[in-house]
């Protein structure tokens, strides 16, 4: 049996895609369509990764970081995606968490 593993992205579309793309692979997908959203499933669920996406409406994937951060528990590993390609945001990424 495949990980479980959260994806968080406010776009329905990538949402859709990387649903079948780890389905296909054999793990256990839940969907978030917003950062608070992804934030409370966190804090909930037991994962084993998050895909997390760093630009969103509503809590950008930074500020959901953060708050993981704050709050002091563990969390799993977070991989980030985003299309954003500026060497600072990478490296707030890195200094918030998020695993290379």
């Amino acid at each position: 049996m495949g990980a479980q593993i959260l994806v968080v992205d406010d776009d329905p579309d990538t949402l859709k895609l990387v649903e079948l793309t780890l389905k296909t692979a054999g793990h256990q997908v839940e969907l978030a369509s917003g950062g608070d959203e992804g934030l409370n499933l966190i804090r909930q669920g037991s994962f084993d990764l998050v895909l997390l996406d760093v630009m969103m409406p509503d809590v950008s994937g930074f500020d959901v970081m953060q708050c993981l951060n704050e709050d002091g528990q563990p969390y799993p590993p977070v991989v980030i995606f985003t299309a954003r390609n500026r060497p600072e945001d990478q490296e707030t990424g890195f200094r918030l968490g998020a695993r290379n």
